[in-house]
C-alpha cells in the first residue's frame, strides 16, 4: 500500500511541543510496508517530542522546508527492532541512492553512525 508522499524527495515532519505548538522539520522519507521511514539523530528534539507525543503531521515540501502540498495526519514511533531498522535503511538507500550512501559513509568515517535512529510514520486513514 502506497502513501501519498512515497515519491516526494522532501517531507515536512511536524511534531508537537509540550505547549501544543508544532515544529516543522524537512526530512528524507522512504516508503516501507505502507508507512514512511525517516532517519535522524537519537538525541534530536524531534525524537524527544515524538516520544512524548506520537501524533505528527507530514506534507510534501522543498529542500528548505517550504510546503508544497497538504498536511496528512499520522502517528510516529521510534523503530527499536534492528531487523526493521536495517530494512528502513535499505528503503532509504533505494530511494536516495548515492546521497544516502555517502552520508552513511561519512558518518561511519567521522563517527556518529551509532547516534542515528529510524522513525516510522503511519498515516491516518
Amino acid at each position: 500500500m502506497a502513501t501519498p508522499l512515497d515519491r516526494d524527495p522532501y517531507v515536512s515532519l511536524l511534531s508537537y511541543k509540550r505547549n501544543g505548538s508544532g515544529v516543522e522539520t524537512a526530512v528524507w522519507a522512504a516508503p516501507l510496508d505502507g508507512k514512511l521511514v525517516v532517519f535522524t539523530l537519537k538525541d534530536s528534539f524531534k525524537v524527544k517530542r515524538i516520544r512524548r507525543n506520537p501524533k505528527v503531521r507530514v506534507a510534501k515540501c522543498g529542500v528548505a522546508g517550504k510546503l508544497l502540498g497538504p498536511w496528512h495526519d499520522g502517528t510516529c514511533v521510534l523503530v527499536t527492532d534492528p531487523a526493521h531498522e536495517a530494512r528502513a535503511y535499505d528503503a532509504l538507500n533505494a530511494k536516495y541512492g548515492w546521497q544516502m550512501r555517502l552520508g552513511t559513509l561519512l558518518r561511519s568515517l567521522f563517527g556518529g553512525l551509532d547516534k542515528r535512529c529510524v522513525l516510522e510514520i503511519a498515516l491516518d486513514a
